[in-house]
């Protein structure tokens, strides 16, 4: 088990950093949090020291990621709260069996379990259909799969509209850059943007799905291929590994893609 910190900078000084991150006024989080705007005040600024209890209380009402609420325990002098295990520890034994059971399940169609920074920690055969035509480059872990859809060499150039699935990906990590103020997110954000923005690509219009969700529509010999992609996050983690891991599934959007997926995991007899 691991626990991650961040020597420096004062318990107060990272509470105020993360209200006014959150947009939240001394009096609202004194309000939420059953304390009063003064002593608050005296926390940020150096005056008071908070309990952990009051930590953890105030860490809660800002929606602050597991590992930050640890560091601000450490920065005020106190023992981490949330533990952070190697997936590979015997605590985490049942998470793996049902991320299994998940990835497993959704055969023939492409899934995988990424952890904070997208980097890939499982998937299922069927996500062979993404990465077939990718550069050993961007397959040699720690393979992140951001970097893998939009990178030239990798999903890209099979992506049929490229421009709005890019804009979609590129949303989601700077919003999740923003809330979790996470420095290697950002840094993946900024190297995301350098790469083509697909705006040569004229995608086909025939179909209406792009009216109701965003999908994925990919290349795959001569056929266009259609995914609805879901995002599942596991409930209440108390372990800063599990709360950042997230499976990625995509789900075929019409029959072709339905077909496609099904002929793909069916095995080809062999001649005697």
């Amino acid at each position: 088990m691991t626990t991650r910190t961040r020597p420096g900078r004062p318990v107060g000084q990272l509470l105020r950093d993360w209200r006014r991150r959150r947009g939240v006024s001394q009096l609202d989080l004194s309000i939420e949090a059953g304390v009063s705007a003064r002593h608050l005040s005296f926390v940020e600024t150096g005056r008071s020291r908070p309990s952990p209890d009051l930590i953890l209380r105030l860490a809660e009402r800002l929606d602050m990621p597991l590992a930050e609420r640890n560091t601000m325990l450490l920065a005020g002098g106190y023992a981490p709260a949330y533990p952070s295990h190697e997936l590979t520890d015997p605590e985490l034994a049942p998470f793996r069996a049902a991320v299994r059971q998940i990835l497993d399940g959704h055969s023939p169609s492409p899934a995988v379990l990424v952890d904070q920074h997208w980097q890939l920690v499982e998937a299922n055969p069927a996500v062979a259909l993404f990465t077939a035509d990718a550069k050993p480059h961007l397959l040699a872990p720690p393979v992140n799969v951001l970097r893998l859809s939009l990178h030239p060499d990798g999903m890209a150039p099979r992506i049929l509209n490229l421009p709005e699935w890019r804009a979609h990906l590129l949303a989601r990590l700077r919003q999740q850059a923003a809330t979790t103020n996470d420095p290697i997110l950002s840094d993946l954000l900024e190297e995301l943007r350098g790469y083509p923005s697909g705006d040569d690509v004229v995608a086909p219009t025939s179909h209406d799905l792009s009216r109701v969700v965003i999908p994925l529509r990919y290349r795959h010999g001569d056929r266009e291929l259609s995914f609805i992609s879901t995002t599942t996050l596991f409930g209440t983690p108390l372990d800063v590994t599990v709360s950042g891991l997230a499976v990625e599934a995509f789900f075929p959007a019409d029959p072709v893609t339905t077909d496609t997926l099904q002929a793909l995991a069916t095995p080809t007899a062999g001649t005697g």
